[in-house]
């Protein structure tokens, strides 16, 4: 009886994790497109800044799909996701921040 309710604890915190994973990966592709939007509306960003961006979103979008294809994200793809976001985070602000004006 203890083998089996120590399973199904540990089913249900991997359950968790993976929905928590999954929910911190779209919260941080959320905030980087508000990012990406403010920087359009407030002229930081160029065109073809935003256009390079949003084509940096797109491939981490399809990244996490692949990811998600057997239903769960595993540690190794969460952390390849999480470098790919971390990028695309510093490369919002360098282009936030480099001067150039719409």
């Amino acid at each position: 009886m203890k083998r089996l309710v120590g399973f199904l604890l540990s089913g249900i915190l991997i359950l968790g994790v993976s929905t928590v994973s999954m929910a911190g990966i779209n919260h941080r592709e959320r905030h980087e497109q508000q990012r990406i939007g403010q920087g359009i509306r407030s002229g930081e960003l160029t065109r073809r800044e935003a256009e390079r961006l949003e084509a940096q979103q797109a491939r981490i979008r399809v990244d996490e799909r692949f990811a998600r294809a057997d239903g769960h994200i595993g540690p190794r793809e969460r952390a390849r996701l999480d470098r790919e976001l971390d990028r695309a985070s510093r490369d919002i602000y360098r282009q936030k921040h480099d001067g150039q004006v719409r």
